[in-house]
């Protein structure tokens, strides 16, 4: 039985139910809690393997819990919101949230989408050099990456931009992210620059570049590794 714990963070007394029970039926513990303050509380007092956060609380914003919750809270938090504006996506993960679903939500991609973000947890806690996701295989202390136990080049920028959406396996990183981790602050306009090496970065883990698997467009927002 699992013993992940779950927290709810959301003023809506329906959807606070329905998680709780999708969630318990699931082997999750949950905790609730129906404004920011007292989501900060039961963060701070159970330290949860991961977070649902609603971004309209009546005390304070979503997007100002998120920010305090990052100061120390370093699991993973999943927006879940009617707010589904590009601006609002943007800025909640740009603000460290690790996955963002809009209301209403089928409740199979939402538990898919905890158990991705719960993988991710566990995998930066064993501090993994070995990512396995899929048909690849990724070597951080031997350099090389493999599909299907064979050996595919890469170019170091390819590696780079691999590494981090392979750390980052299930999140979604947004365009401006990406550029300033692999090219660096003041790159983080050249979106069209980062479409072309994601392109060449498909044809060769992508076994249909053109219907990808592994590297997924998050239209407007960015990419999503799976």
């Amino acid at each position: 039985m699992s013993r992940n714990e779950i927290l709810i963070i959301d003023d809506e007394p329906q959807i606070r139910k329905l998680l709780e029970i999708t969630l318990k039926s699931n082997d999750y513990k949950t905790f609730l809690a129906e404004t920011g303050h007292e989501g900060i509380l039961l963060a701070a007092n159970h330290t949860p393997e991961l977070i649902l956060l609603d971004l309209g609380l009546p005390d304070k914003s979503g997007h100002e819990v998120l920010k305090e919750l990052r100061q120390w809270y370093r699991k993973s938090v999943i927006i879940l919101s009617v707010q589904n504006s590009e601006h609002d996506i943007v800025t909640a993960l740009d603000n460290g949230a690790t996955d963002y679903l809009c209301k209403p939500f089928r409740t199979a991609e939402l538990l898919a989408r905890i158990r991705s973000a719960i993988r991710r947890n566990h995998n930066i806690d064993n501090n993994s050099s070995v990512f396995v996701i899929g048909n690849l295989e990724i070597d951080l202390t031997a350099h090389t990456v493999k599909k299907n136990n064979e050996i595919i080049k890469l170019t170091s920028t390819e590696y780079n931009l691999l590494v981090l959406f392979a750390k980052h396996e299930g999140s979604v990183l947004t365009h401006q992210y990406i550029l300033k981790e692999i090219w660096g602050v003041g790159s983080q306009a050249e979106t069209q620059y980062l479409r072309v090496f994601v392109a060449a970065l498909r044809k060769k883990i992508e076994d249909s570049p053109n219907e990808p698997v592994h590297i997924i467009t998050e239209n407007g927002v960015g990419y999503r590794f799976q």
